[in-house]
This record gives C-alpha cells, structure tokens and sequence, in this order.
C-alpha cells in the first residue's frame, strides 16, 4: 500500500450506524461512558428493545442513505431478554449478508456482536475494530460512487 493510499485511509471518517438492543448492548455502551472508553464519534447508536427486532429493511435503508458500515449489537445468544430474539437477529444478519454479497457492497459492511450489560469494554474494542475495518473497505460505493 503506497503512502498516498493509507493517508487516504486515515483520512476516512465512516459512518457507522449501530443497531444496539435495549438489555444488554446498549446497557454496555452506557457503561463505557460511564467509564469514559473512548470509541470514534462517527459510531451512532440507534436502541431497540430487542435487537430480535431489527428488520433487514432497516440495515438496507442505512447503506441507502450513507452508512458505510452498520453493527447490529445484541444480548450474548442464550441470554436474550426475548428468549430467542438475539437468533432471529442472527439469522437475518446472514440473510443480509448475503443480500450485500451479491449486491457487490461486501459483507464485511455488516456486523454482529453479542455482548453482556457489563462488556463496556468489549463494547469499544468491538467499535474501534469495525471502524477500522470499513476504513480499510473505503466509503460505502452506493453513495460515494455519485
């Protein structure tokens, strides 16, 4: 990678929505604040009750209208405060995957992580590392491509 490519790297803010669950995920952010982990400021956290209830229509309309990335963050599997939510959410995550695959944008724009009300730290490695990895994908080519 020549010197002209990795600055344009680091000069690449993404935009990153964050599906976060009510219980658990978002209970984690919380608590980073709380212990003031810094993650990047271009992370913007949306709370669902359950992530269970986050629909593949909603992550196609966040790369529609910017998203470089989008993370759907939720209860650890087997510990859904909905019983199973956190599996439907899994399920439609892949689904979504593959939609992304073969719409040429690349999975790797879509991520889950399944954390516990106390992982605020896990909740920032986890941000810091998605950051970095839409960084190294570039801006999300159904916007910027304009």
């Amino acid at each position: 990678m020549s010197n002209t490519e990795k600055k344009k790297i680091d000069e690449f803010e993404p935009k990153i929505i964050a599906f976060s669950c009510n219980w658990c995920s978002y209970t984690s952010a919380d608590l980073a604040g709380i212990n003031r982990y810094k993650y990047p400021s271009c992370v913007n956290i949306i709370r669902f009750m359950c992530s269970g209830r986050i629909e593949a229509e909603f992550i196609m309309k966040a790369f529609e209208y910017g998203a470089d990335g989008v993370i759907v963050t939720g209860c650890k599997l087997d510990e859904c405060h909905y019983i199973s939510g956190n599996y439907r959410a899994k399920e439609r995550i892949e689904t979504t995957q593959q939609i992304l695959d073969m719409l040429g944008l690349d999975s790797g724009r879509l991520r889950a992580e399944w954390l516990t009300a106390s992982e605020g730290e896990k909740f920032v490695n986890t941000m810091n590392e998605f950051v970095e990895q839409i960084k190294a994908l570039g801006p999300n080519p159904l916007t910027h491509s304009k």
